[in-house]
């Protein structure tokens, strides 16, 4: 009468992505952005690895008109301007300076954190 059902938390082995394997191409705001799998600390490796997206505090990246890259779980900013809607963390994501994009990035529409020489 019923039929057993094998259920997996995770794909087959010859299925689950490996470091360096590519997940998704990303183009938002004019930029495009390769994900690919990885571990974002020595200490994570003994699990599957994660999609790691840029660190646009170390090395940043700018939109045609100034406006730098952030991704959505990225810490906030001195300049944080929180709406409170969803959570009271304090990442880009919940800052009203925040404009989704693609994915988790975004770019920061904060006069102050555009870059000087950019285009109007």
């Amino acid at each position: 009468m019923f039929r057993n059902i094998t259920a997996s938390v995770s794909p087959p082995a010859g299925s689950r992505p490996r470091e360096g394997d590519l997940y998704r191409v990303v183009t938002t705001f004019g930029k495009t952005f390769e994900l690919r799998y990885g571990y974002y600390d020595d200490i994570d490796r003994n699990g599957e690895p994660d999609i790691i997206y840029p660190d646009f505090t170390k090395t940043p990246v700018y939109a045609e008109k100034g406006e730098p890259f952030v991704t959505m779980m990225q810490d906030a900013c001195e300049r944080f301007k929180g709406e409170g809607k969803r959570t009271t963390d304090t990442t880009c994501s919940e800052c009203r300076y925040f404009k989704r994009g693609e994915e988790w990035f975004g770019i920061c529409t904060c006069p102050k954190n555009k870059q000087a020489d950019s285009q109007p």
